[in-house]
């Protein structure tokens, strides 16, 4: 028979094996998405590697070589190193501070704590510049999108922007003019014997097509008058301020164009805001795309849906999402450091879904977050504007010092976005303190134990400035301080502002009537080319016909009769015109008014 204690036994071992059993059934399975060990290590090691090679050496050298003037390849080499000397020593100069603070310690200096002490320099200088433009999108992005569902404050803004740009329009042109007078001294100097007209002739391959025929025809109407000789290193200074001048003025050129189409199309949605017919009519039919989309799809009703209905409730839910997403952010940042309690939200749904073995719900919420966090650093370095010398234009006219400072900035923020995401999510240990399994981006990055003060007191401290940042940036602190040194931003109530806001609509008001006073003369010109254009096709004869040529001025008007031609211009032309497109009742009619 049985005893007590051999049932309790078998009572033990029962519980035993079904704790075992759900041990068994709760196992994390292998998911769809699962990279063996050893490959993401390598994959992360190339890759960051790679983009420190790119952001500390290999784009800054290129940044220089693309804006030097020399006229050789090896002349562009060595303005780069030269330029390059002074960045390259503060690198070392950081490298050597922080090796110094190591050796001074008690342990033993290896290659992995070099190395080590290399990647804490980058990702150190790397986090200082995250927090900084994180702070600024956090805060702008969803108020970009909720100002951005108001036609009216779009419009506003679109005219302070026309009247800063039709200034920097003049400046881009005057500048222009300034260095092609240079440029066409220099060509009336420099004789083609001479041994720097090579040089000449490659600055005169950047200058814009209609400097060139001027240069061209100044030279042969010249008496040979003989200026001084350029030397080598004044045509290398002016062969640089060409090609800046050139790029400046296609910049605002493009930029203009661009900010006179949005203010039109403003214009014509406040129009439409109080139309019955619920039908979005544009000004100009030019700006009609005439395309399959346009004709079926995006119709003028769907438009006008669009822009004076769902825009602004779409534009406003999304500020709404994109508001709490920075508050979740800003919350977590500055309590991360906190593992008991577990305070960062980030952290929390991570572990909830850890608890629950469910990969997809940690996939969707890590990529999500990582989203977010590179629309708001990375949207940021599109907005940056260093003067003249760094900014991002659309329409491919941006140059290629900029382009190469983006790719650096990019580059430079990607290893610390990632570190910071992890310490969100308390997976890197040297900040969370936490014993667990590291991941294999956190391998590579080495033991940042080696430098305590930054592992234990900058990584984890710094980023809570971004809550002073985003209230700066909230308050508009840093636009009013540019304002007050001279560098002219929106500010609602500025009375400066106001100013700029009227000078621009006027400026909208006198392109407006240029380009409708140029669309009715294609249409007047499509209407003739219609009526008379079919009438020669049905086989009638007339005396003469009338073709119109479109000049750089005024159109010109060609009579032919007999052989005999008669040119009007101006005013005479546009009577002519106007006089063809009434309505006649006959042939004969129409040759007794010509």
């Amino acid at each position: 028979m049985y005893t007590h204690v051999d049932t309790a036994l078998y009572a033990h071992i029962f519980s035993v094996c079904v704790y075992i059993c759900n041990s068994v059934l709760e196992v994390c399975e292998e998911p769809w998405s699962y990279i063996p060990d050893g490959i993401l290590p390598v994959f992360w090691r190339v890759v960051y590697w790679t983009s420190q090679f790119l952001t500390w050496l290999l784009l800054p050298f290129m940044q220089s070589y693309a804006r030097s003037g020399a006229f050789s390849t090896a002349g562009k080499n060595k303005t780069a190193l030269i330029e390059n000397a002074i960045y390259y020593g503060t690198y070392l100069l950081i490298f050597v501070s922080l090796l110094i603070y190591v050796a001074a310690h008690p342990k033993q200096l290896t290659w992995t704590k070099l190395q080590t002490i290399g990647i804490t320099a980058a990702n150190t200088w790397g986090l200082f510049l995250l927090v900084l433009l994180l702070g600024y999108g956090l805060v702008e992005i969803p108020r970009s999108y909720w100002l951005s569902s108001c036609p009216g404050y779009l419009l506003t803004k679109t005219y302070f922007k026309a009247a800063k740009m039709a200034t920097e329009k003049a400046a881009a042109e005057e500048n222009l003019a300034d260095v092609m007078e240079e440029v066409a001294a220099v060509h009336e100097s420099v004789r083609y014997n001479h041994h720097l007209r090579k040089c000449v002739d490659t600055i005169l391959t950047k200058c814009p097509t209609e400097y060139q025929e001027n240069m061209g025809r100044d030279v042969e109407s010249s008496h040979g008058d003989q200026n001084v000789l350029p030397t080598k290193r004044s045509l290398v200074s002016l062969h640089k301020r060409v090609i800046f001048a050139v790029q400046r003025h296609n910049q605002t050129r493009v930029q203009w164009s661009i900010l006179i189409d949005q203010a039109f199309h403003l214009e014509d949605v406040a129009k439409s805001l109080n139309s019955t017919a619920h039908h979005f009519i544009n000004s100009f039919s030019s700006a009609q795309q005439h395309s399959w989309i346009r004709r079926f799809i995006y119709t003028p009703t769907v438009e006008w849906y669009w822009e004076c209905v769902f825009r602004r409730c779409f534009y406003r839910l999304l500020a709404v999402l994109l508001c709490v997403l920075s508050a979740a952010v800003v919350w977590s940042e500055c309590t991360f450091f906190s593992t008991h309690p577990v305070l960062s939200l980030f952290a929390v749904f991570i572990q909830m879904a850890e608890k629950q073995y469910n990969y997809i719900c940690i996939e969707m919420a890590c990529f999500v977050s990582i989203l977010f966090l590179c629309v708001c650093v990375y949207s940021t370095v599109f907005r940056i504007r260093v003067f003249n010398y760094y900014y991002l234009v659309p329409h491919h006219q941006t140059d290629a010092y900029s382009l190469q400072f983006s790719a650096m900035l990019f580059c430079r923020l990607t290893p610390p976005l990632c570190l910071n995401f992890l310490g969100l999510i308390h997976m890197d240990s040297a900040i969370s303190h936490q014993d667990r399994i590291q991941t294999s981006y956190t391998s590579i990055m080495g033991s940042m134990h080696l430098l305590s003060f930054i592992s234990d007191g900058f990584y984890i401290y710094y980023p809570m400035l971004i809550l002073l940042l985003c209230f700066a940036t909230f308050y508009n602190l840093g636009s009013r301080c540019l304002n007050l040194v001279g560098f002219h931003q929106y500010i609602t109530d500025d009375d400066l502002t106001s100013d700029l806001v009227d000078e621009g609509k006027e400026l909208i008001k006198r392109e407006r009537r240029k380009r409708q006073k140029t669309e009715d003369a294609e249409n007047r010109r499509w209407a003739w080319g219609e009526r008379y254009g079919g009438q020669g096709a049905t086989g009638r004869t007339r005396a003469g016909y009338t073709k119109l040529k479109n000049n750089q001025n005024s159109p010109v008007t060609e009579i032919k009769r007999s052989g005999i031609m008669v040119t009007w211009r101006d005013r005479e032309a546009e009577e002519q015109q106007t006089s063809l497109l009434q309505d006649v009742s006959g042939d004969e009619g129409l040759q007794n008014k010509r």
